[in-house]
C-alpha cells in the first residue's frame, strides 16, 4: 500500500486481486455485507467502536489471505493520523474564535467610551463641571444550586466495554457457546468457517478440538488454546481469558 492508498482501498484491491466477491466474504465470516462495504470505503464513522472494527478486520484478513497483524497496524496508523489531525484543527479554531471575540469586545468598549464622551461633554455648556458619583452595589452570596450539590455526591459509573470474540476453524471443530448466561448454542465449524460473538459480562465456549480453532478476543489474536483433538473450556471476561483443558471422554 503506497502513501496515497487508504486502508479501505488496500483491502478492496487485495480482495479483487484474489477474485473474491464481497458477498462471499460476508457469507464465510458471518460479518454483514454492509459492514464490510463500509470498511472498504473507509467509512469508519458508520461502524461500531474500534474493538469491533478490529474484529471485522481480523476476520476479513484471515479469509482473504492477508497478514492480520499488518492489517491491524494499518488501522492503528489511520487512527493516529485522525487524532493528530484533530489536535491541529481544534487549537486553530479556538485561537480564531478567541481573536474574533477579543476584537468584538474591544470594539464595543471603544464605541461605549465615545458615546459617554459625547453625552457628558458635548451636551453640557462650557465651564460647567460634572461630578459623577460611583454607584455602590451590595453583592450577596449566592446559595449553591440543589442540582449542583446533589451531582457533587453522585458517583460516576464507568461505561462497560463490550466483549468481542472472533472464532475461525482451521480444522473441523465442535463448539458449545454461551453468552452472558443466555441459552447455549451448539455448532460445528468446517475449516474456513467461523463466527463473531459479543457480550458484556462473560462468553463461555466449550471446544471439542482446541487445536483446530483460531481465536481473536477484543481485537487481539490469541495463541493456540490447546492441541488438536483436545477438549477445553474458554471463559472470556473483562478481566481476561481463562482456559480449562479436559480429558477427552472415552467411548463406552
Amino acid at each position: 500500500m503506497d502513501d496515497n492508498e487508504s486502508l479501505g482501498k488496500y483491502l478492496r484491491r487485495e480482495r479483487e486481486d484474489r477474485k473474491i466477491s464481497l458477498r462471499e466474504v460476508a457469507n464465510h465470516t458471518r460479518v454483514r455485507e454492509y459492514l464490510l462495504k463500509a470498511l472498504e470505503e473507509d467509512q469508519f464513522h458508520l461502524l461500531p467502536s474500534t474493538t469491533y472494527v478490529k474484529g471485522f478486520l481480523l476476520t476479513y484478513a484471515h479469509y482473504v489471505g492477508l497478514d492480520p497483524h499488518d492489517v491491524i497496524r494499518r488501522y492503528e496508523d489511520f487512527l493516529r493520523g485522525e487524532t493528530d489531525r484533530d489536535a491541529k484543527v481544534l487549537p486553530e479554531k479556538k485561537n480564531l474564535w478567541k481573536k474574533s471575540y477579543l476584537l468584538m469586545v474591544g470594539g464595543v468598549i471603544a464605541a461605549g467610551l465615545v458615546a459617554v464622551y459625547f453625552f457628558l461633554y458635548r451636551s453640557k455648556p462650557a465651564g460647567e463641571s460634572i461630578s459623577i458619583k460611583p454607584k455602590t452595589e451590595e453583592i450577596l452570596p449566592t446559595p449553591a444550586s440543589p442540582q449542583v450539590a446533589s451531582s457533587a455526591n453522585t458517583t460516576s459509573v464507568a461505561k462497560e466495554e463490550p466483549l468481542s470474540l472472533q472464532l475461525k476453524a482451521i480444522e473441523k471443530t465442535w463448539l458449545r457457546i454461551q453468552v452472558d448466561g443466555q441459552p447455549e448454542q451448539e455448532m460445528i465449524f468446517n475449516p474456513g468457517e467461523g463466527g463473531f460473538h459479543q457480550g458484556l459480562k462473560q462468553i463461555r465456549v466449550l471446544v471439542g478440538n482446541a487445536g483446530g480453532l483460531d481465536v481473536v478476543f477484543n481485537g487481539r489474536v490469541l495463541e493456540k488454546v490447546g492441541k488438536s483433538g483436545e477438549v477445553a473450556t474458554l471463559i472470556f471476561t473483562p478481566q481476561g481469558v481463562e482456559v480449562n483443558r479436559h480429558d477427552k471422554p472415552k467411548a463406552q
